[in-house]
Parts: C-alpha cells; sequence; structure tokens
C-alpha cells in the first residue's frame, strides 16, 4: 500500500509538472494534465494515505469533547447528576 500511494504521488506531481512545463500554445491541455494530476493527489492518494494511516485507531480520541478538553486541560471530568451510577431502588 505503501508504494502504490509513493507511485500515485509522484505520477500526479510529474503530470502537475508537465502540465506547467508544456508551451502557452496548448493552453488547454496544460490544463488538462494539471487537473489530472491535481484529481491524482487528492482524489486518490490521499485517501489512501488517510485510510492507511488510521488502521486501528479510534475516531473518538480525536474529537474535541468536552471530557477530552477536560482532560488537555488537566481537570476531573465533570459528573453532572443525571450521570450518576444508578442507586439501589
Amino acid at each position: 500500500m505503501k508504494y502504490i500511494i509513493t507511485i500515485i504521488v509522484l505520477i500526479s506531481l510529474g503530470l502537475i509538472i508537465y502540465g506547467f512545463s508544456l508551451d502557452a500554445g496548448q493552453e488547454a491541455l496544460s490544463h488538462k494534465y494539471i487537473g489530472s494530476g491535481t484529481l491524482g493527489l487528492f482524489l486518490l492518494a490521499m485517501p489512501l494515505f488517510l485510510i492507511k494511516e488510521s488502521k486501528g485507531k479510534k475516531f473518538n480520541d480525536y474529537m474535541l469533547t468536552d471530557e477530552n478538553v477536560r482532560k488537555m486541560q488537566g481537570k476531573k471530568p465533570r459528573n453532572t447528576d443525571n450521570q450518576d451510577t444508578p442507586k439501589n431502588l
């Protein structure tokens, strides 16, 4: 997977560089190469990279919830009345 992502990035960057190096008379073709390279980066390489890097990680650890903000500040988590442990009824 790592090598596939690297190949896609290199091909996309090559397309973008080639698109910028074309002469002024070939503007339409130049835009197609630049656009194809950009699409390759953002629609292929980036999602594959994010999928590869996020395997086995919990999404909730990266969300800014009240509990996570309090952990970052070093405060104890707040326990409201309706979240107390149930008492014997």
